[in-house]
């Protein structure tokens, strides 16, 4: 499927691997928005919306950068569907206004081929506000407890699609 499902906004989430397999996660920086964070799941990878006339893959490169700052990365390996969740109506009316039911992502698994010193997350490519307050290196197979409970199935297929690249 080329296109996300209609009425789902179109987005990419990124998965990126340091050498031991293991992913990056960030603590996002503002609490107040329903629809990343629950008390208690403030992390997630890497993620963001498609602009007019990007691919996905330029999407996700653009993405990693203003969130974490990394250009130095090789493609692993792009999950072939859309993955999609369901926004909380309530959370949705709130968020944007109705206009979608939920997001559809495209994933990619990236490798980190640079030092982990290339990661800056408070000062982001572009003059970007920063996504995340915290980062670190995690399991990928405990990624679905972290984020909030509506986005943890779509992790658990992230998990099912890039669990060759994760730490053993």
């Amino acid at each position: 499927m080329t296109e996300p499902p209609p009425g789902y906004r179109p987005c990419v989430g990124l998965a990126l691997f340091n050498r031991d397999g293991l992913v990056f996660v960030g603590r996002r920086a503002d609490k107040t928005k329903r629809e990343h964070v629950a008390p208690g799941f403030a992390w997630q990878m890497p993620q963001g919306g498609i602009d007019p006339g990007e691919t996905p893959y330029q999407a996700a490169l653009r993405e990693l950068q203003e969130e974490t700052n990394v250009t130095s990365v090789s493609l692993l390996a792009e999950v072939p569907v859309w993955l999609s969740y369901d926004l909380p109506v309530d959370i949705g009316q709130q968020a944007w206004k109705g206009r979608w039911r939920g997001q559809a992502q495209k994933w990619f698994a990236f490798r980190l081929d640079g030092p982990d010193s290339e990661i800056d997350i408070l000062h982001p490519s572009g003059g970007h506000k920063p996504e995340f307050e915290a980062w670190r290196w995690a399991r990928l197979e405990e990624t679905p407890d972290l984020i909030i409970p509506f986005k943890q199935a779509v992790y658990r297929d992230v998990v099912r699609s890039f669990s060759p690249f994760a730490a053993d």
